[in-house]
């Protein structure tokens, strides 16, 4: 079954690429935590503004937070947000650059597992299966993971199935796969070649 939803996705989605927009490493490890129960699609209008305004860690770590808050302030929990955008860069300068270090960067405020595998995947290219709101609705979906299983159940899961060189591109496809396929509502259904083995009714 693996194999056929790995094929699927691959003529779906050829080339998967991250949405969000950076230039640096410090803006994407920034933009993910941003993205927390937020649009990537409202992230980089945030970001667009806010790595204009602060070009450089030596600004964005002395940026006023209420100058951070009125940028960030169309995302949920942008207090906390902003308080963490400026202590990651704090971090960051001090590190002068974004270690390769799962257990450093999950220190940093906001940061959990999720963004980091993100990160790592995307800058460092280190294999990983970031679950993220669609990546779960897809796997519980397709019964790649148990109906009941938490985050890192379901990264489990995915990681023992497919195989270690495709965790990367796999985890963006899903992400795509849920955004603009396998949607929480209203999904394409009719479509899909994985309706056969779909558990959505």
């Amino acid at each position: 079954m693996i194999n056929e939803v790995l094929s699927y996705l691959e003529e779906l989605i050829p080339n998967p690429k991250c949405e969000l927009n950076y230039n640096k490493d410090y803006e994407l490890l920034i933009a993910v935590m941003l993205s927390a129960q937020t649009t990537d699609k409202r992230v980089n209008i945030v970001t667009k503004e806010l790595f204009s305004k602060y070009d450089n860690l030596d600004k964005l770590s002395n940026a006023s937070l209420k100058d951070i808050e009125s940028i960030v302030k169309t995302l949920g929990n942008y207090t906390k947000k902003s308080k963490a955008v400026i202590e990651i860069a704090k971090q960051v300068k001090e590190w002068g650059y974004v270690p390769n270090n799962r257990g450093l960067l999950e220190l940093l405020p906001m940061v959990g597992r999720k963004t980091v595998s993100v990160f790592l995947s995307e800058i460092y290219h280190e294999p990983n299966i970031a679950v993220d709101t669609h990546v779960e609705r897809v796997s519980k979906r397709l019964g790649l993971a148990r109906k009941n299983a938490n985050v890192l159940e379901v990264e489990r899961s995915l990681k023992r199935k497919v195989p270690k060189d495709l965790w990367c591109d796999t985890h963006l496809r899903m992400v795509h796969f849920g955004r603009y396929y396998c949607t929480a509502k209203r999904p394409n259904c009719e479509t899909c070649k994985l309706n056969s083995i779909c558990n959505y009714k």
